[in-house]
């Protein structure tokens, strides 16, 4: 059994909350650079350039890439052979969100209640996922999502007639209506099957792998590359003015479900797409 204390969760929580709002992904940074020498339409063209400059900016001067630092998601994967020690751990990961947004000077975007709206001015509680993993490690995902993007999400629980063609039309119209809103270009993550909560995690998952990575299922990797054309010939275009990168990125999770249930969640993600991890 492996001891971990508290303090190095709250350290490790309150660092990755300052990299993940600082630093644009290299993954990211990589595939807007490409889409910017792949455009032809100038306008688009510079808008790419801004945010490529933003984000050096915001890495160079340490500052957020973006004024909407986000409601941060956290993702722990915890060993079976880990023993946390000194406290709480959902405390100590939120004592880290707390000690992040008020040391990197980060907005604080978090009400109590969703209907008073009375701001709690440290940005927690943060929303915590926990996945229990053979081992004696302890896996930290912190990504804060900004809203703009967030608000565009959508989940729908198709039947199995529907089939994949109706999960590639939900699909795509959701990109549709989102239009400029979540700040494109965007990264789409899909989540298939499961149950209507967990079609929601998956789609939230789905936005942490690198979008110059495949799922490892052939049928599944096709689709998220036929997704990302027809996405992209939609014209929506850098920030909405049009062009040929609507989205950076498709990424698909799946899980088995219901006979009956065909449930399909698409999460929304503006181009910064934040998440940075750490192992302990």
């Amino acid at each position: 059994m492996r001891e971990i204390h508290i303090e190095k969760v709250q350290e490790t929580i309150e660092k990755l909350c300052i990299e993940a709002n600082y630093n644009l992904s290299k993954d990211i940074l990589n595939r807007i650079r490409k889409a910017k020498e792949e455009e032809i339409w100038t306008l688009a063209d510079n808008i790419l350039d801004k945010i490529i400059l933003n984000s050096k900016i915001a890495e160079n001067e340490k500052i957020p890439i973006c004024q909407d630092t986000g409601m941060t998601c956290v993702f722990i994967e915890i060993g079976q052979d880990v023993h946390i020690i000194g406290g709480s751990l959902e405390e100590a990961i939120n004592e880290g969100i707390r000690r992040g947004y008020k040391n990197g000077y980060l907005r604080n975007s978090v009400v109590k209640d969703p209907i008073d709206r009375i701001n709690t001015n440290d940005n927690t509680p943060g929303i915590i996922h926990y996945e229990v993993v053979p081992g004696d490690t302890l896996k930290i995902i912190v990504s804060p999502k900004g809203f703009g993007s967030e608000n565009m999400s959508q989940i729908k629980m198709l039947k199995p007639s529907d089939g994949i063609e109706g999960v590639k039309d939900f699909i795509i119209k959701v990109v549709k209506e989102a239009g400029p809103n979540p700040c494109p270009p965007m990264v789409v993550g899909v989540g298939i099957g499961g149950t209507f909560e967990k079609a929601a995690y998956l789609s939230k998952k789905a936005l942490l792998r690198p979008i110059d990575s495949k799922n490892e299922n052939e049928y599944y990797s096709n689709l998220e590359e036929e997704l990302l054309i027809k996405i992209n010939e939609l014209g929506i275009g850098p920030q909405g003015f049009g062009g040929k990168t609507t989205a950076l990125g498709v990424n698909i999770e799946t899980y088995p479900t219901h006979i009956a249930g065909l449930p399909v969640a698409v999460n929304i993600s503006c181009h910064a797409t934040r998440h940075k991890e750490a192992i302990l």
